[in-house]
């Protein structure tokens, strides 16, 4: 009888833990549901505004790389934000005070991205989940449980990253601009700028994306070690990651060339029918003038001077022939953004939630190379779906239409500059925001483009969020820590 009143007790505990992780992971759905639609703005808020996709296609295409690219690459994911912020002396001897703390971050980032996000402001969630962080821990064990020397540097990248960002944006935008918008046949520049362009994208984004997927797709699965003891091929990483690179840029540059010649095809026979079409039209004009000439009830009239006919190719035209062209190169860089995306930032989403589920099963303080678990990677996967899906709208519209009005040449130079600034970040060790280097590069363009369209309100919206998400999540963060753990211990 004691034995069976013991396992009905186990039974009864594991129940108990099942459904507080099964209310957890509801919670993190929530805040990958507020990242997802705030966020993902990063990669396709350019492409929307600039009509290369419409808002409906864009959400489908987001959704399946976001989600791709949390579920398959996101187990990169093994260093917590919690380690870089804490003082992990300082929490090691109370994990349920830690653990208490990490429920109030997710409660806290998501009423935060959710106001946000309801008003149209795109904010960093890193700073969010940072915020929070540190508030609760303040209230927790004082303020020497910051490392405020990483809430220092996240502070200055809020004014290095804009900036950096905006500046690459104006230069790749002055490169397009002068080198093939400006010039009087913009399609033969545009027919010798594709293969640059081509190797330009494939080189920034091959770098942020490709890695990962060799080394999932090669090196884990054990292929290059295979082909190395059967046929004695030594491959580098780096060669296969430079070889399929360059291999994509080859294929992008053929199939634009392709699409070019069969644009300009068409745009020759357009022409001859309005050139016949023209013609036909002068020689009727001119025998109705012949015809009032010689008939004795009118006045003889002078001959009017001929239509004239209408040019091959406006510059209007030709320069939304070109944007066609270019709207491929923005859809295929938004896809990239959106992958890398998914598979970098999840974390800000399913951290809190993997060291709660790690103290839950070691009863411990989540040591430094736990890893995140594919079940927590899949919540936080299907999160950042569903809420780009049902909220995503707002701050797409902000992002690519309420800045400045983009086509998709500057669309495409925002985005390269975009990824670029955050590569070169990351190769620092910087944390920046996706957010803010969009942005800036939005600005940038504009500012050479049209510097009198950029909308200031906007801006200066954008602007106060970014001043305000970490104090306000840190104040969210101390409140509902300070509530939670007078509550009780979970």
């Amino acid at each position: 009888m004691p034995v069976l009143c013991q396992k009905i007790s186990m039974l009864d505990s594991s129940g108990v833990v099942f459904l507080q992780l099964g209310a957890m992971a509801a919670l993190a759905l929530y805040v990958a549901a507020n990242l997802g639609a705030n966020d993902v703005a990063n990669s396709m808020g350019t492409s929307v505004g600039s009509k290369a996709l419409t808002l409906r296609q864009a959400i489908i295409v987001a959704g399946i790389l976001e989600f791709s690219g949390a579920v398959l690459f996101g187990q990169g994911v093994s260093e917590t934000l919690a380690t870089g912020v804490v003082n992990a002396d300082v929490f090691s001897t109370q994990p349920q005070v830690f653990l208490i703390g990490m429920v109030s971050v997710l409660i806290a980032c998501g009423i935060w991205l959710q106001i946000a996000t309801s008003r149209g402001l795109p904010v960093s969630s890193s700073h969010a989940v940072v915020g929070a962080i540190a508030g609760f821990s303040c209230v927790a064990a004082g303020i020497n449980a910051v490392n405020w020397g990483t809430i220092g540097t996240i502070s200055l990248t809020w004014v290095a990253t804009p900036i950096a960002s905006g500046a690459l944006a104006a230069l790749f935008y002055s490169v397009v601009k002068y080198s093939i918008l400006d010039r009087p046949d913009p399609l033969s520049q545009m027919r010798e700028w594709i293969p640059w362009l081509s190797a330009a994208m494939l080189s920034v984004f091959g770098i942020i994306v490709l890695p990962s997927v060799v080394d999932v797709a090669l090196v884990q699965t054990g292929a290059i070690a295979l082909a190395h003891d059967r046929f004695g091929w030594n491959l580098p990483t780096h060669d296969i990651v430079i070889g399929i690179g360059s291999i994509g840029a080859i294929v992008l540059t053929l199939n634009s060339w392709k699409k070019l010649e069969s644009v300009e095809k068409e745009e020759g026979r357009r022409k001859k029918e309005e050139g016949s079409s023209a013609t036909d039209s002068v020689t009727d004009v001119r025998k109705k003038e012949e015809g009032r000439s010689t008939n004795t009830n009118y006045p003889t009239l002078p001959l009017s001077p001929s239509p004239t006919l209408p040019p091959s190719e406006t510059p209007k035209l030709r320069h939304s022939l070109i944007e066609q062209q270019m709207a491929r190169f923005q859809v295929l860089s938004a896809c990239f953004v959106a992958f890398s995306h998914g598979s970098n930032d999840v974390g800000n989403a399913v951290a809190p939630l993997a060291a709660i589920a790690y103290i839950r099963r070691t009863g411990s303080f989540p040591s430094e190379d736990f890893s995140v678990p594919l079940w927590i990677l899949v919540v936080g996967g299907a999160g950042i779906v569903i809420g780009l899906a049902i909220w995503g709208k707002n701050v797409i519209a902000t992002v690519g239409e309420k800045i400045i009005e983009l086509q998709p040449s500057g669309g495409f130079c925002a985005e390269l500059a975009t990824a670029t600034t955050v590569l070169l970040a990351s190769r620092f060790g910087l944390p920046v925001s996706t957010s803010h280097a969009l942005v800036g590069a939005v600005v940038g363009v504009g500012l050479i483009k049209a510097w009198k369209t950029v909308r200031l309100e906007t801006l200066l919206s954008i602007g106060s969020a970014w001043l305000v998400t970490i104090p306000i999540a840190a104040g969210l963060g101390a409140i509902i820590f300070s509530i939670a753990q007078s509550i009780g211990q979970f």
